[in-house]
């Protein structure tokens, strides 16, 4: 089970989310809090693996209060949802400690995939976040230094599963399309970042680009 806390200023929208989450296998929603005080507090007492923050604007107030939940609990995977979404916001909230970022157009099965990444000690932006990211990174890719990651590293089957993400394929359709189960591309997708020494998605995307396994 992957311990849970949500936090959202909004009450209405803290409560329909949490009931939300309690409804999802192997997530045990162990603290929802309104109020930052009662959040800092409240962390000290229940161990948390992953922290879910809605954030409703990316205030420089915001920025310091991750920065906080990340001295305070430095074993804490903080997800950030946000529907205010740039490159410089995204930067500066991985800079503040985020490992996380979900944007407006994410879902309940990107948020889950999200959860499952960050327990297993991965970064993780959705395909949105991971494409104002990389944009800049192609602009600039002459100039990035090689990280002596090699395709042949991976099988052809990461290979394929790579690919096929890159693509924009959900975890669930690349599983119909190799018959396969999500889990097991979920933990492809682990493997993978673990052969090429990568701790998150859009270092993926980097690598796929470069090696031409996808097209930009």
């Amino acid at each position: 089970m992957i311990n849970i806390a949500l936090f959202d200023e909004h009450k209405l929208i803290l409560d329909g989310f949490a009931r939300l989450l309690s409804d999802v296998p192997d997530f045990n929603l162990v603290l929802a809090c309104d109020h930052r005080a009662v959040l800092i507090d409240k962390l000290k007492k229940v161990n948390v693996h992953v922290l879910i923050l809605n954030m409703h604007d990316i205030s420089v107030r915001n920025l310091n209060f991750i920065v906080q939940l990340n001295i305070d609990n430095p074993k804490l995977k903080i997800l950030i949802l946000s529907a205010i979404q740039n490159e410089e916001i995204i930067l500066k909230t991985i800079k503040a400690g985020a490992k996380g970022f979900l944007g407006k157009d994410s879902d309940m099965n990107d948020l889950k995939e999200a959860v499952f990444t960050l327990r297993n000690g991965y970064d993780y932006y959705n395909k949105s976040i991971s494409t104002l990211v990389v944009n800049q990174y192609v602009s600039n890719i002459n100039s990035t230094s090689d990280s002596g990651s090699e395709p042949s590293q991976l099988s052809t089957r990461q290979i394929e599963i790579l690919r096929l993400w890159g693509e924009s394929y959900s975890n669930q359709e690349i599983a119909d399309q190799l018959f396969i189960s999500v889990r097991t591309v979920e933990s492809h997708k682990n493997h993978i970042m673990q052969k090429l020494n990568m701790k998150s998605t859009v270092d993926m995307v980097k690598f796929a680009i470069k090696n031409n396994i996808i097209d930009i």
